[in-house]
């Protein structure tokens, strides 16, 4: 009895044994598999009409880069002006005719459009529409219109003109011919939903740049703020006038070299004028704007420029927590006291007027 007592133990210890070796190797193989496991690096794809870079650094997984873009590219689908069968695309084709039915996202991004329409007195404007298609500038189809062309499309620019039924969720436009262009806007509607992404999957920091559009999401590592360069609008991409230092900020730049139009020695850039119908032209080369809220920044980078230094940045002084950086056709920059102090002049080409 002993000796077969003896045998069975010395058996079932040698099953456990063997168990609980191959148990180790397994968790040993896991332990390596997890310890290997390196978050992604910056993740780049082209959508929203431009090269979107985000980095989510220690968070970088490939599932949650893929929620990011895949809702970048579903924000694209209800509001691109370029594609076929968009929410825009569907409301410009029954302009004058009848409402259409939209998602809370376009809903949102038209409100914020007509609020900065209504405080810029159209000097931003959602109906812009026409315009832009006129001239067709950073497409293939650009060209500078006739005199007669710009005469024409002219009265259909009148955000006055759009009915937002908020509660419905529908959109009209009062006349035929008229369109909406959410181009001066959607990107920081974008960005901002990406912000909301990362808080509801607990990132701590993040880059998310939507084509000049930067969110700079929590702060560096250390407590240390994210140092962001604003481009030199006459210099090479990537060439910088100066450096911004931002913590959870948002910062969004307009100027005259982000998409242009070359013609008879001419450079003729994209912002156009509601009342004129030809770019701007009031001795700005761009306008950076930092804030909170990015939808706010980019609304806004659009509309100062539009309005120009004195009105914009009265703006800006009045509606608080948004500052303002100026870069003139002159070689020199203004800029909101908030903006200053958390901004360093590097390029010696520029120098500060005040």
């Amino acid at each position: 009895m002993y000796i077969t007592l003896a045998v069975n133990n010395a058996s079932r210890y040698a099953q456990v044994m063997k168990r609980t070796i191959n148990f180790i190797i397994l968790l040993g193989s896991a332990l390596i598999f997890v310890s290997c496991t390196k978050p992604m690096p910056a993740q780049t794809e082209y959508v929203l009409g431009t090269l979107c870079t985000i980095n989510l650094f220690d968070k970088g997984s490939s599932e949650l880069y893929r929620t990011l873009f895949t809702r970048l590219r579903e924000i694209e689908n209800h509001m691109s002006v370029n594609k076929e069968g968009t929410e825009l695309d569907r409301i410009n084709t029954a302009a004058g005719r009848e409402s259409v039915h939209v998602t809370a996202d376009v809903v949102e991004v038209l409100a914020a459009a007509l609020r900065y329409a209504e405080l810029s007195d159209g000097a931003f404007d959602p109906t812009v529409g026409p315009l832009v298609k006129l001239w067709g500038i950073g497409s293939d189809n650009a060209r500078v219109p006739k005199e007669h062309e710009i005469v024409h499309v002219l009265p259909l620019i009148n955000w006055k003109d759009v009915v937002l039924d908020v509660q419905a969720k529908t959109v009209f436009l009062k006349r035929p011919g008229m369109a909406l262009d959410l181009g001066a806007i959607a990107k920081g509607y974008a960005a901002d939903e990406m912000a909301r992404i990362l808080k509801s999957n607990k990132v701590e920091r993040a880059i998310i740049d939507l084509g000049g559009n930067v969110l700079a999401y929590g702060e560096k590592q250390g407590g240390k703020a994210w140092r962001i360069g604003i481009q030199d609008p006459t210099g090479e991409r990537g060439a910088y006038v100066g450096i911004l230092e931002i913590k959870n900020k948002t910062m969004v730049t307009s100027g005259v070299y982000e998409r242009f139009l070359l013609q008879d020695g001419i450079r003729y850039h994209h912002i156009l004028s509601t009342q004129t119908g030809y770019p701007v032209q009031n001795g700005l080369l761009s306008v950076t704007i930092i804030g909170d809220h990015s939808i706010d920044a980019d609304g806004l980078s659009t509309t100062v420029f539009a309005l120009g230094y004195e009105k914009g940045r009265a703006l800006l002084e009045s509606l608080g927590n948004v500052e303002g950086i100026f870069i003139f056709e002159d070689g020199s920059l203004r800029a909101t006291s908030g903006a200053r102090s958390s901004f360093s002049l590097t390029s010696d080409n520029y120098r500060w007027a005040d």
